[in-house]
Parts: C-alpha cells; structure tokens; sequence
C-alpha cells in the first residue's frame, strides 16, 4: 500500500523538543508567530542570466509519489532549459527531513526548496530562515483564489501565508460495501457520528458458530490526528490562545469532555466485540480494513488508493464522523507545504524557487498530481483536468475528500493548532487514548495526565524563543 512519510514514537516525540536549540540565534521571538524580514525578488532577477540557476528541493516523496514528483521535476526543467533547473532529493520521512533541515540551518546550508510536514509549521517561522509566502504573493499580486480556502487557513498565521500547500491530505470514514449490503445498510449514506458507528457495528459485526468474531463492524488506529480532526469536527479547538493563532499555545486542551466521550465510546465498541483493538500502528489499523476483519475504518485520503488496490471488497468512503450529530465544526488537514528559503541564498535562487512553486500549483501540475497520488488538489482547478477527471470517473470516492473540505467551516478550530511541539503534543494525545483501552485509568484521568505531561515541554519550547 501506498504510504504517507507519517511520524510514530520516540523519534517523533523528541524531534521538536530539541528544536529549540537552534531557535535563539534565528528567532526574533516576536508576537505570537515569529517571523523573517527576508523579502521576494521580483522576476526582473532571472533576466540576462549565463548560466541556469539551480535550485535544490528536498522532499520526503518516495515509491509512487517520488515517481509523479519526479515527473512534474523533469517537465519543469524541461521549460526551463538553461533558466532554472531544479533538482529533488529525498530526505527521508517528515520527521528525518526537518531534522536535515535543522542541521542545515546550524552550518548554514540550507537546500533552496523544502517539503515540511504540517507539524513544523510554528518551528519553521520561528527559524526566520524563509521568505514568508505572502511576499511572493504580494511581489507578483498572485491569485490565491483557486487554492482550496481550508488549506489556506491552516497556513496563514497573523494575516500572513507563511508557505504553500502542496501534498495534503483529509482523513475520511471508510466502509466495506460489500458488507454494507449484506447487512441490509445503506454504503451511500455511511455513519455520521458516533451513535451511528455503533448502530451500523451491531449489524455489521458477524461471528462464526462458536461465538468468535470474524468481522467487527469498526476498526481504527490510535492516531493523535484523529483526536485532532474529532475536535475540528466539535469546534473546539486543540491548543489554547485561539489555537495558538491570538498568540503562543501553552496548554493543550484534548482532555476537554467532547474528547472523553470519544474515548470512552471508543473503550465501550472495544468491550462490547463491535470495534476491534488496534492500537498506534496505522498500519494494523489499514490492514484490519483492507483484510476484511474490521467493516468500517478511519484514514486519510491517501490510503484510498492502495484500499481500492489492496481489498477483495468494493471501498467506500464518506465524511470524517462527528462525536454528535450536533457538533458544528469542519475539518483540517494533514500533509506538508512548500518554504522558499532566503537566508544565505541568492536572489536568484530565490526567484527560481518560486517559479517551480508556482509550477507546481498549477491545474495542469495539480491534475497530474491528486491523479498520481491521491493527495488533494491544492488548485482547486486541478480536479477539472484530463487526469483528475479520469481518476474522478473510475473512482468516485476520490471526489470525497474536496467535498469534505469544501463544506467546512473555515475558522481559527479547523486552521489547527499552532505550536511548536505539536509532535510531542499528538504522541501525547496517543499515549493518554491508549492508556484508557488498555489498563484501569478512566478515559477522563488518561487524557487529562496526558494533556498535563505536554506542558513543561510548551513551556520549554517557549522559552527557547524569548516567549
């Protein structure tokens, strides 16, 4: 199955903590979002040039999505010949790739382009390293128009585009539809919140004659981006300070009650044989799916691909869940945006950047890319293209995940929370979820000590950029 470049355990869990290292001597520590003073050349700078500037892309693209990435490099060097040549190497996963990137900033080596997954976002800024988005845009007064608005609103911070989407993604609710239709239910109208999970479960939960359970209705990973994408979904949101878009998170808010309900409705699926236990791999989570032990699932779009490749069954898919039916909130997203660096580059190099970004988002590139990889089409104009339409055609749950996206709420709770260890924090999330399926702690007690063990890391982090 095709695999997003995830983040898991300790080495998540530490990564952004000792960020903190390299912050005094770049940071500015200003406001609640940090910044950089570095502006956008105008184009006039690849004018009248001897040789092609290159420009140097790490990303954390691999297997099929390396392949289409290195597709899109090819066509962009090959319009550009003698202008711009850019050059892509991987750098390994989110996780490896920031800590590059991080050992580049200290010996003052940075690649020109860099792929950063959604997590790093308040480290990025507060590295002052980049040229903030916004300045390309307002240099060449860019339409941002047709990019999706949700995406913008998670990378905007303090009025400001701080970097552009690229390869993003939403988690969706996956059903077996098949099995759907064998139990009399409906796979065009799967569940919509939690009530309705457990009432579809009981008819689609099936046992063998001795009692055993060969298939759950329910199945998913402890993922902390699910208790994430659940709060978005409650507008509530997940870190203090407006999400830590009014000003520095310094305290994590996913012991609040909506998210114990969650973990308790999760414990009584577990106990009551109508979820299966899965635990923190996400692996174990698709493979219950794909195999067909658990008949509905959560994941993000970019597992849809290798669903339909994988299962023996027909996939369907709909709308990430609400805890309750009346919950108001929208959706975030996952995945990584692109960052110009400025610091110790050359105009040029700069400039030549920003014109494969803009490459890249166009809706001839984005066709290409949401058709090859799944991810979502940033460009919204994207979907209209030959290969997006084609993919659309043969595989109608891809358009779920726009619709999804369309339809939410735009907002400071589905911009998603702003901080500089929010890795930490979802590993954090995961531990506390886990710990009330699996010993005697209460759901209440396990999210709150798992809330309280985020907040001397807050503060340390805070304080490494005179906050």
């Amino acid at each position: 199955m095709k695999r997003s470049p995830r983040r898991r355990g300790a080495q998540a869990a530490a990564l952004l903590t000792s960020l903190g290292l390299v912050l005094g001597a770049c940071s500015d520590g200003g406001g609640g979002g940090g910044g950089s003073d570095l502006t956008a050349p105008g184009p006039e700078v690849l004018d009248g040039l001897d040789e092609a500037v290159q420009v140097e892309f790490w990303h954390s693209m691999d297997a099929t999505n390396g392949q289409v990435l290195d597709g899109l490099i090819d066509e962009f060097n090959a319009q550009n010949e003698g202008r711009i040549e850019v050059t892509g190497s991987f750098q390994g996963n989110y996780d490896e790739a920031l800590a590059s990137h991080r050992a580049a900033i200290q010996q003052g080596d940075t690649a020109e382009l860099i792929m950063i997954y959604d997590l790093g976002t308040q480290f990025m800024i507060d590295s002052a390293q980049t040229v903030p988005a916004q300045s390309f845009v307002d240099e060449d007064d860019y339409d941002t128009s047709p990019i999706e608005d949700a995406l913008l609103n998670y990378f905007t911070v303090e009025g400001e585009l701080r970097s552009f989407p690229f390869n993003n993604s939403t988690p969706l609710m996956y059903v077996n539809r098949d099995a759907f239709e064998e139990a009399g239910l409906d796979p065009d109208s799967p569940p919509a919140d939690l009530a309705e999970i457990r009432e579809a479960a009981e008819q689609l939960t099936v046992t063998d004659d001795d009692g055993t359970v060969v298939q759950y209705g329910f199945g998913a990973s402890v993922y902390g981006w699910f208790i994430e994408q659940f709060m978005a979904r409650a507008a509530t949101p997940y870190c203090d300070n407006s999400n830590g878009r009014d000003g520095r998170a310094t305290e994590v808010l996913f012991d609040d009650p909506k998210i114990v309900e969650l973990v308790e409705w999760w414990e009584e699926m577990i106990e009551d044989d109508l979820a299966v236990q899965i635990g923190r791999n996400t692996d174990d989570g698709q493979a219950a799916f794909t195999s067909g032990r658990a008949a509905m699932t959560l994941e993000s779009t970019g597992s849809l691909g290798g669903f339909i490749e994988q299962s023996d069954f027909e996939v369907g898919a709909g709308y990430f869940p609400l805890i309750s039916a009346d919950d108001p909130g929208g959706s975030i997203i996952g995945g990584a945006s692109l960052w110009i660096n400025g610091e110790g580059h050359t105009p040029e190099e700069i400039r030549g950047s920003w014109e494969f970004v803009q490459f890249l988002l166009t809706p001839e590139s984005q066709s290409v890319w949401h058709a090859g990889t799944g991810y979502l089409a940033v460009n919204t104009e994207g979907y209209d293209g030959p290969e997006a339409s084609e993919r659309a055609e043969e595989f109608p749950q891809f358009s779920v995940a726009a619709d999804q996206l369309a339809d939410s709420e735009i907002n400071e709770n589905t911009a998603g929370c702003m901080m500089g260890v929010m890795s930490e924090a979802r590993v954090a999330a995961e531990e506390g979820w886990e710990a009330a399926l699996t010993s005697d702690t209460s759901a209440e007690e396990a999210m709150s000590n798992a809330a309280d063990s985020v907040s001397r890391t807050i503060e340390e982090y805070n304080e490494s950029v005179g906050e």
